[in-house]
């Protein structure tokens, strides 16, 4: 799943959890029933009343259900979110069921959260595994706070296993049919590029493979002038040609068409790369082509006289540094989409740094753990 699409999912995970507990604050605060826990440590029970542990407790959740909801708002440890507040959750719903009066409190329902929200994130046996733990440790609360009388309550923990099962069996459909409709997708986008590629590309090719048999024959005859009015033509179509795959290729990557300049040439600019680097080889690979078409796009688009290249560890992360005394960027303009797309795909972000100075100025950093599907991994500045 993508970073958008987890950090979306925890998001509305985190605001049910912000319902769930001030409904259950609110619920305590009216409920008359004594908590089991008052035949060993003095509790405040009673209608309009709450007990100062149980107060605490819940206000600590509250605060950590807000903080989770930060934290993905600001996309603050995505990665980590889901396990941890997994294990969190299971832990309060312990806590406030010892708090409040076992078998028949809220806790049940902090129980089915967990279960409810594991479903949403994954599939059958993750979702099969916290049923299980959920409604072992519900069994236990039970028989340990009520021994005389655990079997009066033995259907509770039932019900929550077969609410569990049922949202696995849910959550498992939901995922099978996402990736049918993700195949279903993949394959109607295939056949739209082959029946493309066949009715365009190749019988241009095919074109052009006729017109070089037509120089070559030319060529032969000593016909030099014809043929080289023949290359000419053929120049114009194949340049044709690339500005129409090029155009096909970004319209693939929902990339917007960059706008004509109005002399593109290649220029061959002094080049000065200083690179002190220990990375994973996935990591390395990426750094490369990174600094590659950065010299590309120095050499074709930037025409400048000489450029920068830095490479270097810290902390943990790459910094590439990329800049020349060329023409630079656009006022708004937006980074180069071969780059930006590998910094995204490594999790990365991806800086125009301006600042006043002439020439183009890119600042990438690049965890050296590799991360996929990042959002936002491109800040101009």
């Amino acid at each position: 799943m993508r970073s958008d699409a987890v950090i979306d999912l925890e998001s509305n995970i985190a605001r049910g959890r912000i319902v769930l507990s001030l409904v259950t604050l609110g619920s305590v605060f009216v409920d008359p029933t004594t908590p089991h826990l008052a035949a060993w440590i003095p509790v405040t029970s009673g209608p309009f009343a709450i007990d100062t542990h149980l107060l605490q407790i819940l206000c600590v959740h509250l605060a950590y259900a807000a903080g989770i909801y930060l934290a993905c708002r600001r996309a603050v440890g995505v990665t980590y979110l889901p396990g941890f507040s997994t294990v969190l959750d299971t832990v309060f719903a312990v806590v406030v069921t010892l708090f409040t009066e076992g078998p028949t409190t809220p806790s049940f329902v902090f129980f089915a959260f967990v279960i409810v929200a594991v479903g949403c994130r994954s599939d059958f046996r993750a979702t099969a595994i916290s049923t299980v733990i959920c409604t072992a440790l519900y069994l236990m609360l039970i028989a340990v706070l009520t021994p005389g009388d655990w079997h009066l309550y033995v259907m509770r923990p039932a019900y929550l296993a077969i609410t569990g099962y049922l949202i696995g069996f849910l959550g498992q459909q939901r995922v099978n049919f996402e990736e049918r409709i993700r195949d279903l997708e993949s394959a109607a986008e295939r056949q739209s590029i082959a029946r493309f590629l066949h009715d365009g590309y190749a019988q241009g090719l095919a074109g052009i493979n006729l017109r070089l048999e037509t120089c070559r024959r030319l060529l032969h005859g000593d016909r030099a002038t014809e043929a080289l009015e023949e290359v000419t033509e053929l120049q114009t179509g194949v340049a044709r040609e690339f500005d129409d795959v090029r155009a096909y290729i970004r319209s693939l990557a929902e990339v917007a068409e960059a706008p004509a300049c109005a002399a593109v040439t290649t220029a061959d600019p002094s080049v000065h790369v200083r690179a002190v680097l220990t990375a994973p080889g996935s990591v390395l690979e990426q750094v490369l082509h990174i600094v590659l078409e950065g010299l590309r796009n120095t050499r074709r688009h930037g025409r400048a006289r000489a450029a920068t290249i830095d490479v270097a560890e810290d902390v943990n992360t790459v910094r590439i540094t990329i800049q020349d005394d060329g023409v630079g960027f656009e006022r708004e303009a937006t980074p180069p989409w071969s780059i930006a797309s590998r910094v995204a795909e490594c999790g990365g972000r991806l800086t125009i740094a301006a600042a006043g100075r002439p020439g183009a100025h890119l600042e990438i950093e690049l965890p050296l753990s590799a991360s996929h599907d990042h959002a936002d991994s491109y800040r101009p500045r």
